[in-house]
């Protein structure tokens, strides 16, 4: 009688907390959304969200590609502590490199309390729907807190693309017929919402959308298309060439300016001195496409949430996992891309953010966030004091009502204060990116934002970057020299950091000087 009595009153304790949705976009760069800047992409429902909740205009993810963002997400650990700290299985090391790769785990550990983990352990129903990539086989979702998972599918992309017919089990519904896989998963998760019950839901809706195959739903884009046709001409260049400022002799803007019209950096491919190109206008109508299908999913959720009479007992929360692919993905080094593919190579441009997906620059890691806590938290509010993906599971553990998991979440820090309008200060944030990326020829790198100050330490020469975001949102102007003590503070901040979590580094090549 006891034990029932105590089962009874879980259950009704559980019935009281707020149901919480999770919509993670994948590869969803800061400036993709209207309301975060956008002048092609039409996000009407994201805009609207951001006026029912808070907008984090500062918001980051821990890395700049998928994985390791997606592990902080379901851990509150920064990817240095959990030694996952590149998309699985992550690239391989090529003859050009100085160093070789720090090892890296390939899969989140069983041991770790995930997120989902510790709702359901409080009465939640918890379902992915969409993306998992943090390991295969026992590592997957159903071994990790989750109750459903669609698809049956662990992979980094869509097996298939995103137009039917899938080569993912589980996305077959009986009776409908089949349409773009971005609306596919979100009908299925709508009837996971409908089938939730009395006890509270957690619902992952972890799009595969906007990451490649670039494969937008066809009715949106052709309008897209009519939509390009009437942008003016670009002012500039369609792209610019970013080099690797930890070269020992890096290439100045003016410098790669120049080259940008020589014959020797023609075409699109690894270019010499190890310079790509960053695209430079929003215009690509298959991304666009994928993106307002995004959109349309998170409408369709808000909008099932008032029919069912949740809306007001429901946490929303929307984020991307990292910045926009504004580079070609050249994890082949020798890859060409011809003209003809530039739109299957080039998702967007995430101006007036440098660099892109594949970068420590704000372009690669500074990516969308709006939170929407029903009754406690601001409605059409912005915060600018920085945040990142470990804060996520401390702030939601506090929204629900439930008690913080210190022990776990070790790097996160609740952001409730600022959703209800408190004061908060997030205190300084980290990356830790021992590899060579796919998406640019950057030196595997570490970073510190504290303030308005951002520090970039490279691993092959040891360079060092230092920009004031406030007067630098575009981080040009490197500081490093002119300001020696505030580049030694954060610097020292950088590497004690970096002991503290004890965070694997690259190691020389034995046949390097």
């Amino acid at each position: 009688m006891v034990l029932c009595c105590a089962l009874g009153l879980l259950s009704a304790n559980a019935a009281k907390r707020p149901n919480v949705v999770f919509f993670l976009v994948d590869d969803m760069g800061w400036r993709d959304v209207g309301c975060f800047g956008s002048p092609f992409y039409d996000t009407p429902n994201i805009d609207r969200l951001a006026k029912q909740g808070v907008k984090f205009t500062n918001a980051y993810a821990t890395c700049h590609v998928c994985s390791p963002t997606r592990a902080s997400i379901m851990t509150g650990k920064y990817p240095g502590r959990l030694d996952l700290t590149d998309w699985l299985s992550g690239r391989r090391d090529f003859d050009f490199q100085s160093h070789l790769s720090a090892e890296k785990l390939q899969a989140l550990p069983l041991e770790e309390v995930t997120l989902a983990e510790a709702l359901k352990a409080n009465g939640y129903r918890t379902g992915i729907f969409g993306k998992w990539h943090l390991g295969n086989d026992q590592a997957g979702p159903l071994n990790q807190g989750f109750d459903v998972q669609v698809p049956k599918w662990n992979g980094c992309c869509p097996r298939g693309g995103y137009h039917p017919p899938y080569k993912m089990e589980g996305l077959k519904i009986e009776g409908k017929e089949d349409e773009y896989l971005t609306d596919r998963l979100n009908f299925m998760a709508l009837d996971f919402i409908e089938q939730a019950g009395e006890n509270p839901f957690f619902l992952y809706l972890s799009h595969f959308s906007v990451h490649d195959p670039i494969q937008g739903r066809k009715d949106l884009v052709e309008k897209y298309r009519a939509k390009r046709a009437k942008l003016p001409p670009i002012v500039g260049p369609e792209f610019i060439l970013e080099g690797n400022p930890d070269d020992k002799n890096p290439l100045s803007r003016k410098q790669l300016t120049e080259l940008l019209g020589k014959p020797s950096h023609q075409g699109h491919k690894v270019l010499p001195q190890r310079t790509i190109k960053i695209k430079q206008r929003q215009d690509n109508i298959e991304f666009a496409a994928m993106v307002e299908a995004v959109d349309q999913s998170l409408g369709r959720v808000m909008k099932k949430l008032e029919e069912l009479g949740q809306a007001e007992n429901t946490i929303v929360i929307f984020a991307s996992d990292n910045g926009g692919m504004s580079a070609g993905n050249f994890g082949n080094p020798k890859r060409v891309v011809r003209d003809n593919q530039l739109d299957w190579a080039y998702a967007t441009s995430n101006l007036p953010l440098r660099g892109a997906k594949g970068w420590l620059y704000d372009g690669g890691v500074r990516v969308p966030t709006i939170v929407k806590w029903p009754g406690k938290g601001r409605a059409g509010a912005v915060c600018d004091e920085p945040v990142i993906s470990t804060d996520f599971y401390p702030s939601i553990l506090e929204m629900v009502g439930l008690p913080r998991a210190p022990g776990q979440h070790r790097d996160g820090k609740s952001f409730a204060p600022a959703l209800r309008g408190e004061s908060f200060e997030r205190g300084a944030i980290y990356w830790h990116f021992p590899h060579y990326s796919n998406h640019g020829m950057q030196s595997p790198a570490g970073a510190i934002r504290d303030g308005d100050y951002k520090l970039l330490e490279y691993f092959e020469n040891g360079t060092v970057q230092l920009f004031n975001l406030k007067d630098d949102l575009g981080e040009q102007r490197n500081l490093a020299a002119a300001e020696p003590e505030q580049t030694a503070k954060l610097l020292a901040k950088l590497r004690a950091w970096r002991k503290e979590v004890g965070a694997k580094m690259p190691t020389p090549k034995k046949d390097q000087p």
